[in-house]
């Protein structure tokens, strides 16, 4: 497998590229439309075909290249039937398997950040958005988001994968690349250490967030996958 973490850092946020070594076909996870130029130079120097873009959510701190990356190189856009964004050329439901050449890729319906997000899961790793996070999880206090339902979504289908499983979030603010299952259960301070889905729920309702600073360009552009980006 082809392998790329990708770092923009207005947001911190990360795009994962994941290519087939066989049949060249590749996909891009959360991809960022000020990315774009990126995009298109890696794919051409790892003579990669983009096929998917894989949104984990409709986000509200970036716009989404998608839409961008679709008109110029044809991939189609796959999103949870619950995001919002009809506009994507793929609404996909829990355990759907997406296959990108040789490439398994498993839909995991983790909503309580937002009701459509997703997970998705290879044979050693997960990518999980803004679900869970290294030592964190995403905010539950907009756009759908319920504190018990994000615990259930971490514990029940997250927690449960193999522990060695790689974790790679959708966003890190302190430096990290990666974790395991086995690391996040043990030491996560928001939703391992055995916490308790009432305790998870009182940490998360007692945070003192900022209003997301790009939400109200973002949320419109990445309903329509991106087309407002400028």
């Amino acid at each position: 497998m082809i392998f790329r973490q990708l770092f923009e850092t207005e947001t911190s946020t990360y795009s994962y590229l994941l290519g087939c070594e066989r049949s060249r076909r590749a996909c891009l996870i959360d991809p960022v439309a000020s990315e774009l130029p990126v995009y298109t130079e890696l794919l051409q120097q790892l003579d990669l075909q983009l096929i998917y873009t894989l949104e984990t959510h409709v986000h509200a701190d970036h716009i989404t290249g998608a839409g961008l990356l679709r008109e110029k190189l044809g991939s189609k856009s796959v999103v949870h039937r619950d995001a919002g964004a009809l506009c994507a050329d793929l609404l996909v439901t829990d355990g759907v398997l997406l296959q990108v050449g040789d490439l398994d890729i498993q839909v995991r319906h983790t909503p309580g950040h937002t009701s459509g997000c997703v997970s998705y899961v290879m044979a050693d790793r997960v990518f999980t958005g803004d679900a869970l996070l290294i030592g964190g999880s995403g905010r539950t206090d907009f756009q759908q988001g319920d504190a018990g339902q994000l615990f259930d979504s971490i514990v029940g289908k997250l927690f449960s994968l193999p522990g060695d499983t790689l974790v790679y979030p959708g966003h890190d603010y302190h430096g990290n690349t990666v974790s395991t299952i086995k690391q996040e259960i043990a030491k996560n301070p928001r939703v391992g250490q055995g916490r308790n889905r009432q305790a998870f729920i009182e940490i998360m309702s007692a945070l003192k967030l900022d209003y997301p600073k790009f939400i109200d360009q973002a949320l419109p552009a990445n309903q329509s996958c991106g087309s407002l980006a400028e």
